[in-house]
């Protein structure tokens, strides 16, 4: 089979999914959207976690041109990308009991924000716990994942239970178990992970939504120009004087 063929069949395969959550997750997409922008208009901080490569998307909506001034990176040590040597760290500490509760008592977060958690499985321990411990603490949580490991995997927290068990809001990235859409014969393993591309469309569905939202409200959102444009430096700086008792990027 020609290159060409194949990065079609994976374009085919990214649009058909992307299609799929436009459709089928609209109403959680809403939610979700009302959700954050309930939670800037009251007063409240914003957050998003996600572990290994599920970070790519949380990083995707932090000082993000056009995105909400007030979104937060939630850092887990050794966890947030694949940076961390050896890589396989990273995995292992996904697993480890008792590493979310940590992060979040030593944490900015309190009663009346909201945490956006992205993990494409769902089953290994520090989301389920991230989760769990967030709602003890009166934040609001989003979760964004693929429901299909919750029936076709076992998880890895000891209660049994899933991300998706302990939210607010699920968002269903439709991603097969295994995040591969290509096969071939010639291949022995699957290939051409879609998640990363559905997981961030799905999050910027979810910020536009709650920008809107804001403003049919009567509320400016909070949201940032690119700095490669003239004066966007100076009406981020704008925005950074209004509302930095709310962003913990810049401190």
């Amino acid at each position: 089979m020609s290159d060409g063929k194949l990065s079609g069949r994976f374009f085919d395969a990214a649009i058909g999914l992307l299609q799929r959550v436009r459709d089928e997750e609209a109403e959680s997409v809403a939610a979700a959207g009302t959700l954050l922008a309930d939670t800037v208009a009251s007063g409240g901080r914003l957050f998003a976690f996600g572990a290994g490569h599920s970070s790519l998307a949380a990083q995707d909506i932090v000082y993000r041109a056009g995105g909400l001034a007030l979104m937060n990176l939630l850092a887990v040590p050794g966890v947030v990308g694949v940076d961390v040597m050896p890589a396989t760290l990273g995995s292992a500490l996904e697993r480890v009991d008792g590493l979310a509760s940590a992060v979040l008592d030593c944490s900015p977060l309190r009663a009346g924000d909201a945490l956006v958690i992205i993990s494409l499985s769902g089953r290994n321990a520090l989301p389920v716990e991230m989760a769990l411990h967030a709602r003890t603490l009166g934040v609001r949580v989003i979760g964004v994942t693929s429901v299909a490991y919750a029936t076709e995997t076992k998880s890895r927290h000891s209660s049994g239970t899933y991300l998706k068990d302990h939210c607010d809001i699920v968002l269903d990235s439709k991603i097969a178990v295994g995040d591969a859409e290509l096969t071939l014969d010639t291949v022995p393993a699957p290939f051409a992970p879609a998640s990363t591309v559905v997981t961030a469309a799905l999050l910027q569905a979810v910020m536009a939504t709650a920008a809107g939202n804001l403003a049919d409200r009567g509320i400016e959102p909070p949201l940032l120009r690119s700095g490669n444009v003239d004066g966007g430096h100076e009406w981020n700086g704008r925005v950074f004087e209004e509302y930095g008792d709310r962003i913990f990027y810049r401190q």
